[in-house]
């Protein structure tokens, strides 16, 4: 009688991610789109700053494949420029959502009580508040800029994590592993970080993946409002604002940074969904 051989967790969520093929694609999506962010002088044609106002408004042709600005300027070169800053703002607001939303979270999840109701009632405070408003205020208040508006943009997404993370410990904190721990005198600290988090990371890694898409809506619509990057820096909302002036004289200007916008998006939903099936446990073979 042959052991069954065991595997890795890692190829136990790959073999399920890949049987959906909408996660698949989801994936596909979300690769070329930070291989644009990472490689972006490399693989882009033109200075994304750079304006020739001879070829202002030029539609799609041999040189300038996605055709040029108002200024002149390439427009597939500030739609990859463009993917990098996006990248940066999600990977930075994101990362400070995590580690202020997990910390709280964790906090009251695992402590309960007083700890609990205090935090749970000032996220429920910022919940109040429709995301997107919340941060048009922040970032109104602290002026715009990039770092305000990943401050603005990690602030408004701390309640989602430290919700979803309070869920999962309360889940966690009852098995035996955790009593156990506390019955050899491990630190509170401790039993948080080497047996509380690693078995609630599920729906915060499928958290964290939705909320990249979430993210780059908002930096778009702030940078559309005015708010976000400024010009003449490619972000893809900003690019949109400018062009909203010539959607019937050069609709192309506005339909491209448009199209990655929404492209972009539905490849890290495709993915979260993806996740979340691969993710869940009755799922898995």
């Amino acid at each position: 009688m042959t052991e069954k051989k065991i595997k890795h967790p890692a190829f136990v969520i790959w073999n399920q991610l890949k049987k959906n093929k909408i996660a698949v694609i989801g994936l596909i999506i979300v690769s070329l789109y930070v291989f644009c962010a990472i490689f972006a002088p490399y693989i882009s044609p033109y200075d994304p700053t750079k304006q020739n106002l001879a070829e202002s408004f030029q539609s799609p042709n041999v040189r300038h494949l996605l055709g040029c600005d108002d200024f002149g300027r390439d427009i597939l070169s500030r739609i990859i420029w463009g993917a990098r800053i996006s990248l940066l703002i999600q990977l930075s607001s994101v990362v400070l959502a995590l580690i202020i939303g997990i910390l709280l979270g964790a906090l009251g999840g695992y402590y309960g009580g007083k700890i609990d109701e205090v935090i749970m009632r000032f996220m429920d405070i910022l919940l109040a508040f429709p995301g997107m408003l919340l941060a048009l205020a922040i970032v109104a208040m602290l002026g715009p800029s990039l770092r305000n508006l990943i401050i603005a943009i990690g602030v408004y997404s701390v309640p989602q994590f430290a919700r979803i993370t309070r869920g999962a410990v309360l889940a966690v904190r009852a098995n035996e592993y955790i009593v156990g721990a506390k019955a050899i005198g491990e630190s509170d600290a401790a039993i948080i970080l080497r047996y509380v988090l690693p078995n609630a990371l599920s729906p915060i890694i499928v958290q964290t993946t939705l909320r990249m898409a979430t993210v780059l809506l908002t930096a778009s619509g702030l940078g559309f409002l005015g708010l976000g990057v400024q010009p003449p820096n490619p972000e893809w909302g900003t690019m949109l604002s400018s062009a909203r002036m010539y959607l019937r004289a050069a609709p192309h200007v506005a339909i491209f940074p448009g199209l990655a916008i929404m492209i972009t998006v539905l490849g890290f939903n495709f993915l979260g969904d993806g996740l979340q099936d691969a993710l869940n446990p009755r799922l898995k073979e």
